[in-house]
């Protein structure tokens, strides 16, 4: 098993590399979940993600909610500056999918709306509203496989 990156929506190229090689990395599992804005052939994209496209398990996805068909059973968590809760006060599991919106706007309000028990935000302060895509889905995936214990990782 593995955890679950999925990005709903993703608008900058480079962000999608940067994650790619995140996942890379970790072993977790890619999900784009269209519109993108960009084409999956762009070269910010795949320089962002160095040679290592071939070590990323990525799935395209129409709508989030393939995804969670798809997925039916599994345990969902999303990045939003709008959760009460840090992404430290869960508990997260091998297999988890850590979920996040696009880069202008976030995860729509439907989304966040059908899930607010498992939402979850980043602590900082209140000179920015968010941080980049990429280093959130860094920082998160690394503490879900902090707490599951580096799986396959050295």
């Amino acid at each position: 098993m593995a955890l679950h990156i999925v990005l709903v929506e993703p608008e900058i190229p480079a962000n999608t590399g940067n994650i790619a090689r995140t996942c890379a990395a970790t072993g977790a599992h890619l999900h784009l979940v269209r519109p993108l804005g960009f084409r999956t052939d762009d070269k910010t994209m795949k320089r962002a993600g160095l040679d290592y496209w071939y070590a990323v398990n990525i799935e395209y996805h129409d709508s989030f909610q393939e995804v969670e068909e798809k997925y039916a059973g599994s345990r969902f968590f999303f990045a939003t500056t709008k959760a009460k809760q840090y992404y430290t006060d869960l508990e997260f599991r091998d297999g988890d999918f850590l979920v996040f919106g696009k880069e202008t706007k976030g995860l729509s309000p439907e989304i966040l709306a059908a899930h607010p028990d498992t939402l979850m935000k980043m602590p900082m302060s209140d000179k920015v509203r968010s941080l980049n895509l990429s280093n959130s889905a860094a920082i998160i995936v690394y503490e879900a496989l902090r707490q599951i214990g580096f799986p396959g990782m050295e």
